[in-house]
């Protein structure tokens, strides 16, 4: 059952600089280390305001990754509509920072049922909009009838994280050999 106890404002500054403050020891520390006590002395503010703001911690993690999830829908459209939208994909989920809060957000969901169901919703978002704008670049390319689009999304959003995640491990071997299939790939949509 809910608490009944008022809450902070969704839109009150600090409960963003709240959600800053966590999302900063998440990136740097890992979830394990994001208590309130620690965000609200990164925010500057008494520990009493984070649950003032958010009944729980599990509230907390969960708004997080909502905010940056829908921020991550609003970059890929953009990056579906840039020239070269399969790259422009490439190269945004290539990026380590990305890929190690999603990390994060997986690793916590394990033991979080809200937070599993949060990330499976937004990654059936996400995607629908990659299948969608794929399925216009392979009809352009005539490989609509012999690739199906969300498989390419499947194979993208799949090996970019291995890589990321490998390298972030210091294991590398056949990265550099798959990276240049991939270019190669992208070429040939360029």
């Amino acid at each position: 059952m809910a608490s009944s106890r008022r809450l902070g404002a969704p839109d009150a500054k600090n409960r963003t600089v709240l959600l800053d403050a966590a999302e900063a020891l998440m990136i740097e520390k890992g979830y394990a280390a994001v208590t309130s006590r620690k965000v609200a002395d990164r925010a500057g503010l008494k520990p009493q305001l984070v649950h003032y703001y958010f009944r729980t911690m599990d509230d907390l993690f969960l708004e997080i990754f909502r905010r940056r999830a829908e921020e991550g829908l609003v970059v890929q459209a953009e990056l579906m509509n840039a020239p070269n939208p399969l790259r422009a994909l490439w190269d945004f989920s290539t990026n380590p920072a990305g890929v190690a809060v999603t990390m994060e957000f997986i690793a916590m969901s394990r033991h979080r049922e809200a937070l599993r169901a949060e990330i499976a919703n937004y990654s059936e978002q996400f995607r629908a909009g990659q299948r969608e704008a794929l399925d216009k670049i392979l009809d352009r390319v005539n490989l609509s009838e012999k690739v199906h689009p969300v498989v390419v999304s499947v194979l993208m959003t799949s090996l970019s994280r291995v890589l990321v995640m490998e390298d972030s491990l210091g294991v590398t071997g056949g990265h550099a050999e798959t990276v240049e299939l991939v270019e190669w790939v992208l070429s040939k949509f360029d």
